[in-house]
């Protein structure tokens, strides 16, 4: 192990044990803690009282009852305003308001009168709303265990797609917040996560260990940097005050094979808890392929996730987190990439001898751990003090087929093997500090990232750096050097008449016997940010200041000091929240490949293996920090009490917007960096919370993605857009979508419940679909553009059968097949597509009206019953989850030079059986 590492690591576990051997509080200082004491008329205390807090928006509740000396406490709480409830025999029934917005703990003391006692809990219009300048939206786990989610393997990032405004749904549980590729961020009971967590980088914690969400879409207060397009705040669950061990054991089988298991129990004390969980996952479907019927797709995945909390004291608490995670998955193939043709022998020779190498065999295996201890001290009744560490490693590997020569396709013409890890070290440290009309907080936050990259790359194609080429220049298998081209059949292809053979990557030609180039990155990204925040209510306002210094030192440096603002007002008369914002932050690049992405476009061999763009400077091609101002401005407003909408209106400038390209037919992926993007947009939410056992919600947002070349710093190249010095549309963005979610429980006794979702999208931009060219500057429609007697048409040479029949593509009634290509040329007015949207000859623009994925409408459903047998300390549960009722037969994307083809699920269908204790 790097000294380096070793030395963080044991920082880290020192930390670790000095806290848990003083015995291993009130809850951590990631959350929200209300206790107190019930007493009545006077002042004799109330044991056995009933207190029920509750968000009627989220859902999310939390009871418990005083004990012999009438005490309370409520620990865990996600930061929200909630309705408390307090019941007891021979007294009556009170409510209060209590606004969570804070880490200090909220003291409440109750005084009961006597009456009648009742169940019924009374909300309003006012305990819908709430007074905060961020919009952002709360999910608690009762709404995502009845959510019918699309993807098995990452079902956290489904979970927010389908329930967060603004998010554009991507392949492989990937998802682009508010116009951005995959500038999100986690934050796990305060441990701050920046990496991506697609399933193709990363594993993901368990959605059964979360207990709530709050996903922030507005602009983020200055204690979150570095990936804050949204930024997801998890809750995770919790034993403290779980006297009685309870958890539960289920299995679920379905489509594709698929199969799960998981086991979850919770068990504590009132000063001592711990929860664990532990899931697996075996599927034929495990990625989103470039096919929409399934093969070469599987993948399993195991999941651990525990959580310990101990109060040492009344003022002294620590809560450590614990996971581990494995993943193992096949790269998908399409058509191409079966009974692959290339050089067998003779490779060197002027007759070379192709044949079938076998069918493409590419994997890979992601392994996470992390290890999250946090200790909380409360000073006073008005302050908590936090200090947590935290050891996260993510260790990629990715392997070739067992025969490299089968990696070859047409969109790969190299065959790679990675292992890499991502190592991440850090402590955090804040202040929080509650009284009166402020709340204030502040922070430190340093993190060391340790990135170790070994590649080793070589050629299969035979064409990309032939030394002959024939009449029409194609490159030739076969020769080893420009000197035997034979001036008839083959000539010469070296670089001083013209050609392109580089003699730099001759030993590594894997057609040509060469060996594989062996690559060694590494670098350690460091950050220290520090913040102070303060939000202030006074009356009707509401004022959030901020201000953020983030200092990145990577492979560049950048330093920046951020403001961040907002003001909210609420109009009690008409129950509504005015609210405006705005954010100053500093984008760093993603740290996956970040070292290969940056260093590999200065190198010799690595530059034409990794497809670099001309344009980049060799000197200049380390990614770049940037910059970003966002506005935001929106209003919320309740109708009564069982509907309130919130929307926000979103300006965002960002100078050097990070995007990625990818390697072929894999999920091997560089950031990229481009010289600045505008990203104008909406976003909309309407909840029903709770009407005669029916809630939904829909969420609607439309956020153009509007990026400006040239590409400046990374690998990859996007050849489209290289040579226009206007705006385009980058991949992810998506002129609308929408979600709408209705849930009804049965009112009897032992009815079921029913969940049905509805999302609709317009579609990505798909860049690389054929169109016709116009004289537009702005167009540049791929292939190329020609003409059949004067009309215009499509060449659709630079296609294979198989990517016109991914394409969906038909010409003249003809329709493409995975070995039957469409006609060379097809007349434009002719050409036509179920799954691209093709403009009109003439019509393209790649800022205004460029290709794109057909629209789609997707429905899914699930019917369930938490209580088979009406049992009381033990229960049965049955659910039943289709997603894609109708067999949608879409793609989510086609040709990306970002992210390649990939289809949306087919209809699956998929049981579950648990038992409850």
């Amino acid at each position: 192990m790097h000294t380096s590492i070793r030395r963080s690591v044991v920082v880290t576990f020192v930390f670790f044990v000095s806290v848990v051997s003083a015995l291993f509080a009130q809850s951590a200082g990631s959350s929200g803690t209300v206790y107190g004491t019930v007493t009545d008329a006077s002042g004799a205390v109330v044991p056995s009282a009933s207190i029920t807090l509750e968000n009627p928006v989220s859902h999310y509740a939390q009871q418990t009852k005083s004990d012999g000396a009438g005490k309370y406490q409520l620990t865990n709480l996600p930061l929200n305003p909630y309705h408390l409830t307090i019941a007891a025999a021979g007294f009556s029934t009170i409510s209060r308001d209590v606004d969570v917005r804070s880490f200090v703990p909220i003291i409440l003391a109750i005084s009961l009168k006597a009456g009648s006692s009742t169940t019924v809990v009374n909300v309003d219009a006012g305990d819908l709303l709430e007074n905060d300048s961020t919009f952002h939206t709360d999910v608690d786990r009762k709404l995502f265990d009845r959510l019918p989610l699309e993807s098995q393997s990452s079902s956290l990032s489904s979970l927010v797609t389908l329930a967060s405004p603004g998010i554009a749904a991507d392949s492989n549980g990937l998802f682009h917040g508010l116009g951005d590729h995959a500038s999100n961020s986690f934050s796990i009971d305060g441990q701050p996560i920046t990496d991506q967590q697609s399933k193709v980088f990363s594993n993901q914690i368990p959605s059964n260990s979360v207990q709530s969400l709050e996903v922030i879409s507005g602009a983020p207060p200055a204690e979150y940097g570095g990936k804050t397009s949204v930024v997801i705040q998890v809750t995770t669950r919790s034993g403290q005050g779980v006297h009685t061990p309870t958890g539960a054991i289920t299995a679920s089988y379905g489509t594709f094979g698929s199969a799960t298991g998981s086991v979850d129990l919770s068990y504590g004390g009132d000063k001592w808890g711990n929860f664990i969980e532990v899931d697996g996952l075996n599927t034929g479907r495990f990625l989103d392929p470039p096919e929409f019927v399934v093969f070469h797709d599987k993948g399993n995945e195991v999941n651990s996730f525990d959580r310990f909390d101990r109060q040492l004291s009344p003022r002294d608490s620590i809560h450590v987190n614990l996971g581990l995670s494995r993943s193992w998955f096949q790269t998908p193939n399409a058509y191409d990439n079966l009974n692959v043709q290339n050089v067998v022998s003779a490779g060197s020779s002027a007759n070379p001898v192709i044949g079938s190498v076998g069918d493409a065999d590419q994997r890979s295996k992601i392994v996470t751990f992390n290890i999250a201890p946090t200790y909380t001290h409360t000073i006073g009744a008005n302050s908590v003090f936090n200090v947590g560490a935290y050891v996260r490693r993510d260790a990629y590997n990715y392997y070739p087929s067992n025969n490299p020569l089968a990696d070859l396709g047409p969109i790969q013409a190299q065959s790679i093997s990675q292992a890499r890890s991502l190592n991440n070290v850090g402590v955090h440290a804040d202040y929080s500090y509650a009284k009166g009309i402020n709340n204030i907080k502040a922070g430190v936050f340093y993190s060391q990232t340790f990135l170790r990259e070994h590649d080793n790359l070589g050629l299969v194609n035979a064409a990309t750096n032939a030394p002959c080429v024939d009449g029409t220049g194609s490159g030739l298998p076969g020769f080893t050097d420009p000197s035997q081209c034979d001036g008839i059949n083959s000539f010469s292809n070296d670089p001083s008449v013209g050609g392109f053979y580089n003699p730099d990557l001759a030993p590594y030609d894997l057609t040509r016997g060469g060996s594989l180039y062996n690559y060694f990155g590494h670098t350690d990204v460091k950050e220290l940010a520090l913040y102070i925040q303060d939000q202030i209510k006074t009356g009707n306002w509401l004022f959030n200041l901020g201000i953020r210094g983030d200092l990145y030192n990577g492979l560049t440096i950048a330093r920046q000091a951020e403001p961040r603002l907002g003001v909210a007002y609420t109009i009690k008369q008409t129950n509504t929240v005015l609210r405006v914002s705005y954010a100053r932050t500093l984008e760093t690049p993603f740290n996956e490949n970040l070292v290969l992405s940056s260093q590999g476009c200065g190198n010799n061999v690595l530059n034409p293996l990794l497809a670099c763009s001309p344009g980049i400077s060799p000197a200049a091609s380390n990614l770049q920090p940037g910059f970003r101002n966002e506005f935001h401005a929106g209003l919320q407003q309740a109708f009564g009490k069982n509907l309130i909408f919130s929307g926000d209106y979103i300006w965002k400038y960002t100078h050097n917007a990070f995007d990625f390209s990818v390697l072929g037919n894999t999920p091997i992926t560089f950031p990229i960096d481009w010289h600045n993007s505008k990203i104008p947009g909406f976003a909309l939410r309407v909840d029903v919370p709770n009407y005669h056992s029916f809630s939904a919600f829909v969420i609607m947002s439309s956020v153009a993605a509007r990026f400006f070349p040239p590409q400046s710093a990374g690998a990859g190249a996007a050849p489209a857009q290289q040579g226009s010095t206007y705006p385009f549309r980058i991949d992810h963005d998506e002129k609308f979508n929408e979600t709408t979610h209705l849930q009804y429980q049965f009112p009897h006794k032992r009815g079921p419940w029913v969940g049905f979702n509805w999302r609709y999208d317009s579609g990505l931009t798909a860049g690389s679909a054929p169109c016709y060219n116009t004289t537009d500057p702005n167009s540049l429609c791929q292939p190329i553009s020609t003409t059949i007697n004067g009309q215009p048409a499509v060449d659709l040479s630079g296609f294979t059968a198989d990517q016109e029949f991914e394409a969906g593509l038909v010409c003249n009634g003809v329709k493409a097949t995975p070995y039957a290509a469409l006609p060379t040329t097809c007349l434009a007015s002719q050409i036509s597509s179920k799954l691209l949207s093709i403009p009109a000859p003439g019509t393209e623009n790649d800022d205004k009206n460029p290709p794109r994925i057909a629209p789609r409408n997707v429905f899914d459903a699930s019917i369930g019953e938490d209580n088979l047998f009406n049992g009381v300390k033990y229960r049965w549960s049955l659910r039943g989850t289709a997603v894609n009722l109708t067999n949608k037969y879409a793609l989510y994307n086609f040709l990306s030079t970002f992210s390649g083809t990939h289809y949306l699920t087919p209809r699956t269908f998929t049981a579950e059986l648990g038992y409850h204790f």
